[in-house]
């Protein structure tokens, strides 16, 4: 593998040929902090222009353009060869959840298991790593990934851990399987009631332990944070995972003030180096404080959006959609709140600086917030106001993305994780218009690509590949999935950089590799826009560098 390396000043055989080297060198170069050459870069600039080096100081980018000619104008403190290696953007993720990530990573690992025995045995050994926990707590369990695709119930976690509360989250974070214990400390029976979600009974009434959507919240209050040190630790260590696949930008969907404070102050630090666009969650509390004091603009961070949820998951069968599921013909699914509430809160926030940033996958919830939000903006079309998902659109409700002036805000893998289902869930025909990432493109001219970790994995290169060849890690389905809907390589990369910056009103600062903008780049040893389908999620990281600082180095 590759590495950058400093250039050295070759050893001088003599003073007279150390004379004429210096004399050589000109007395007025600009100084420069950096300087990259031998590089294959791809600027991601308005002509999606090439380069071979360029020159960074005080954080930003300040030359593009042929090593000879940079080298002649600038004297760089840092001078680096990069092998021949291929240099984007930093990779944006434009809708994950990295504070719960983090945090997450002290809990079970529940992603791939293959069968709910696998789920226990995993749980098993958490808690003996873990005897002490007060909960035990997992993630990232798939009931589509078993053998019968059946919801699990909570008997078998009653029997393995009567005496202490347990919590177990699906991949997609619509619904948690819970034991007896944990619903007894919350209270939690079959007559209690809940709006916007649903306490799972069987046949004979009894609660089975599985609760979706907003009913998660009934358990949820019980589970303590982790203290400011364990957060900061576990953040850290998120941080990390994300510099290695080279993400420099995160949107993090759905914080409280207190989850962004903590954040800024590690940024404040110099710790967490990661730029975050944080979306906030639209508490009452967040609401009197944002709309009071206004948005926060700085290089590190961004807060001027709310994050909304209309509708629950597909997989879960949460999604709202315009007729009954193909595979459950009683259920529509179901809105979170009311159409009153979202219609309010549209209005409150038109009348502020904030975006609206909604959650929505089902058809009805999509219609919904998109005539919701034509209502509200009253031809505004630079608010940017976004709907995030926009999984299942009707042919007459595409249109308005356009009309109005919505971003699609859109995570490719999950194309390609849903699609051995979605068609059960969706039935033939309706399935053709979801995850249509070409048409969503078409209406808006745009797409910010982004992956929703934890739900999916981490790394931006498989939301890459998923969005241009519309196939899984197993380079599944042959030909690809709806291929009518996978989108170019140039807007992929566009998607997860300039796009997603233009998504959060960023597009000046960030998401591309030219004079003015924030030097945040990365260093992969596979060109994305040449390499075969199945080459791409296999691309390496070798380097990412934030403000022209390198914060990670593949060993």
């Amino acid at each position: 593998m590759a590495h950058f390396s400093p250039s050295l000043l070759p050893k001088l055989a003599s003073p007279l040929l150390a004379l004429t080297l210096l004399s050589g060198c000109g007395a007025k170069r600009e100084a420069v902090d950096l300087l990259v050459t031998n590089a294959t870069v791809y600027t991601v600039d308005s002509t999606f222009s090439k380069a071979e080096a360029f020159a960074v100081k005080d954080g930003k980018f300040v030359a593009v353009g042929s090593a000879a000619d940079l080298k002649a104008k600038y004297q760089a403190a840092q001078e680096v060869d990069a092998s021949g290696q291929y240099i984007y953007p930093g990779f944006y993720d434009a809708h994950c959840h990295f504070y719960r990530y983090s945090l997450g990573l002290s809990y079970a690992n529940l992603v791939g298991t293959t069968s709910w025995d696998d789920v226990l045995q995993k749980l098993r050994q958490h808690r003996q790593q873990h005897p002490q926990a007060a909960w035990l707590l997992g993630r990232g369990w798939d009931q589509n990934d078993w053998p019968d695709k059946q919801f699990p119930t909570k008997e078998k976690l009653d029997q393995l851990f009567p005496n202490v509360p347990v919590a177990i989250i699906r991949v997609d974070g619509h619904a948690a399987l819970v034991n007896q214990k944990a619903l007894d400390l919350a209270g939690v029976t079959a007559a209690t009631p809940i709006s916007g979600g649903t306490i799972t009974r069987d046949a004979q009434g009894r609660l089975t332990g599985l609760l979706v959507d907003n009913a998660q919240r009934l358990v949820g209050k019980d589970i303590a944070e982790p203290s400011p040190a364990e957060a900061a630790q576990l953040l850290l260590q998120g941080q990390q995972n994300c510099l290695a696949v080279g993400l420099t930008s995160l949107a993090d969907a759905g914080l409280d003030k207190a989850d962004i404070d903590q954040m800024a102050a590690l940024q404040q630090q110099g710790k967490l180096k990661l730029r975050l666009y944080a979306m906030l969650a639209p508490t009452p509390q967040n609401r009197a404080y944002y709309l009071k004091n206004g948005p926060v603009l700085t290089d590190q961070l961004t807060v001027s959006s709310f994050k909304v949820y209309a509708d629950g998951a597909l997989g879960s069968r949460g999604a709202c959609l315009v007729q009954p599921y193909a595979d459950r013909p009683k259920e529509t699914g179901f809105l979170l709140s009311t159409e009153k509430e979202y219609r309010a809160l549209a209005k409150e926030l038109a009348a502020s600086k904030f975006q609206m940033n909604t959650h929505a996958i089902g058809d009805s919830a999509n219609r919904i917030i998109l005539n919701i939000y034509g209502e509200a903006l009253k031809g505004q079309k630079d608010r940017r106001w976004r709907i995030e998902h926009a999984q299942v659109i009707t042919p007459a409700d595409m249109p308005k993305f356009g009309q109005f002036g919505i971003v699609p805000s859109v995570q490719p893998t999950h194309a390609t994780s849903d699609m051995y289902w979605a068609g059960e869930r969706l039935g033939a025909e309706r399935v053709k218009t979801a995850y249509a990432y070409r048409e969503l493109l078409k209406q808006y001219g745009q797409l910010a690509l982004g992956s929703d970790f934890p739900v999916e994995d981490i790394n931006p290169l498989f939301g890459f590949h998923s969005a241009v060849a519309r196939q899984d890690a197993k380079n599944y389905p042959k030909g690809g999935f709806q291929m009518e809907n996978a989108i170019s390589r140039p807007d992929a990369l566009r998607g997860m950089t300039t796009w997603a910056a233009h998504a959060a009103f960023e597009e000046k600062r960030k998401g591309q590799i030219k004079p003015g903008m924030l030097a945040d780049f990365v260093v992969l040893n596979t060109d994305l826009l040449t390499a075969p389908n199945e080459q791409l999620r296999g691309a390496q990281v070798l380097q990412t560098w934030i403000g022209g600082q390198r914060v990670f180095e593949k060993k």
